[in-house]
């Protein structure tokens, strides 16, 4: 009994990691569009559902890109990565002060429906995010 309940316990957390991860016939029509709206040439799409919504990775125009649309295919918010190296002073001087030892390990460029643009470190673990001029916004766990 006791091997059924970890063999459960496991299957059910395959399952759940798994989860997020859908395929192409799985997203509604509307998001579809939206997206090959915006990005035509858009191929090898993979997808993920985030919290109600829609995450699309793929390269367009030999550009990485990771997008999220809503249920309707309006586009929430765009994310391409950066070098490190780009990211303004005021970011790196933060994360060296408030992060010692930890090294950046990724950064993006994140414009929203709006076109404000955000960028995101990631280091040890979580992703920081910061407005244009290098202010720190907020902290996210990954």
């Amino acid at each position: 009994m006791k091997k059924l309940a970890i063999l459960f316990a496991a299957t059910a957390g395959v399952v759940f990691i798994n989860g997020q991860k859908i395929q192409q016939k799985d997203i509604p029509g509307s998001v579809q569009f939206g997206l090959q709206k915006q990005f035509p040439d858009a191929k090898n799409v993979k997808w993920e559902k985030e919290n109600g919504n829609y995450e699309a990775g793929f390269k367009s125009k030999g550009t990485e890109y990771s997008v999220l649309l809503n249920a309707s295919g309006s586009i929430m918010e765009t994310e391409i990565p950066v070098s490190i190296n780009s990211l303004s002073a005021p970011i790196k001087q933060f994360i060296a002060q408030k992060y010692p030892n930890q090294k950046i390990k990724e950064a993006a460029k994140i414009t929203d429906a709006k076109g404000i643009v955000t960028y995101e470190a990631e280091t040890g673990g979580k992703d920081l995010i910061f407005d244009s001029k290098g202010n720190f916004l907020r902290e996210i766990k990954d």
